[in-house]
């Protein structure tokens, strides 16, 4: 298990009883914007302090992400208002690296990032991914596979 530093402890810290918006504002304050209704999986890593990170309230995050600093999961139609908008949200699967300045945006349904899936920097990703794939590029497409994660080397 990766120790965890002090904005990941942040990250997890949203969900205390009480105290949960508080943490959730020291972040805010701090350059990352992850609201209380993301639900977060296991071993998390917001790395490098996820300066820049920007999460809509509608996406959900699996167990052990990499998120680095600069990346935006949100709304591709934002010249809509959220009522006209066909956004549904956004899933991170398991093992996905979302690397510095990435960009996800989904105008239609719910956009869905694979297991063990790598964004590549700065990509623009505009549609669902599949398992193990790597996308770069803006706008963003596949150039590659990872390959599968060992769950024993975790």
């Amino acid at each position: 298990m990766p120790k965890k530093d002090f904005y990941t402890r942040l990250v997890y810290a949203r969900n205390v009883p009480l105290l949960g918006k508080l943490f959730y504002y020291l972040l805010k304050l701090l350059g990352s914007e992850i609201p209380l209704s993301v639900p977060i999986g296991k071993d998390f890593i917001l790395e490098h302090g996820g300066h820049g990170v920007v999460i809509h309230s509608k996406s959900k995050i699996g167990d052990r992400v990499h998120i680095y600093q600069g990346v935006t999961l949100g709304r591709a139609d934002i010249y809509l208002s959220a009522d006209q908008s066909g956004f549904e949200g956004i899933e991170i699967g398991n093992d996905v690296i979302l690397s510095p300045g990435c960009k996800i945006l989904c105008k239609e349904g719910v956009l869905k990032v694979g297991d063990g899936s790598v964004i590549g920097a700065n990509a623009v990703l505009l549609q669902s991914t599949g398992t193990h794939e790597i996308w770069a590029g803006s706008p963003a497409r596949c150039v590659g596979k990872r390959p599968p994660i060992d769950p024993t080397l975790q």
